[in-house]
């Protein structure tokens, strides 16, 4: 009963700060289970499958979350309705990476394996929010 009870990542928080991390960890773990088809708009995938992939999001959802959407059970709509309500975490986590990246200077770091790890910090998040950099 434990493993029922353990989660493959960190459930996503009800504020909504963790959404993209959340949606590309789902992301992964749904491929992985050859589930990813589900959350497609013209998936051809079975009433099971998506039964499965529900379940799995749903356990990976905060407890607020869960209650808030208790009552949409179409695997694409819950998908939809947290994409229209957290996604704009996507501009918000791009225009800080943009100021930092703009605001990026050596001397302000006490070594440069310090500086390096902001460097990737920032570029990570520039290309998790689908920015390409040059």
């Amino acid at each position: 009963m434990t493993n029922l009870a353990k989660l493959d990542f960190v459930a996503m928080d009800i504020t909504g700060k963790n959404y993209l991390t959340w949606v590309l960890d789902t992301k992964i773990h749904l491929e992985a289970g050859n589930l990813r088809d589900t959350i497609r708009e013209e998936s051809s995938s079975s009433s099971q499958d998506r039964a499965k992939a529900m379940i799995f999001i749903r356990r990976h959802l905060d407890e607020g979350l869960k209650s808030e959407y208790l009552t949409i059970e179409d695997l694409l709509a819950l998908w939809k309705a947290l994409r229209n309500i957290y996604n704009h975490q996507t501009m918000m986590i791009l225009l800080r990476a943009c100021y930092e990246w703009t605001h990026l200077r050596i001397q302000d770091f006490k070594s440069v394996a310090e500086y390096n790890s902001a460097l990737f910090r920032i570029t990570s998040q520039m290309k998790l929010c689908g920015d390409t950099i040059t």
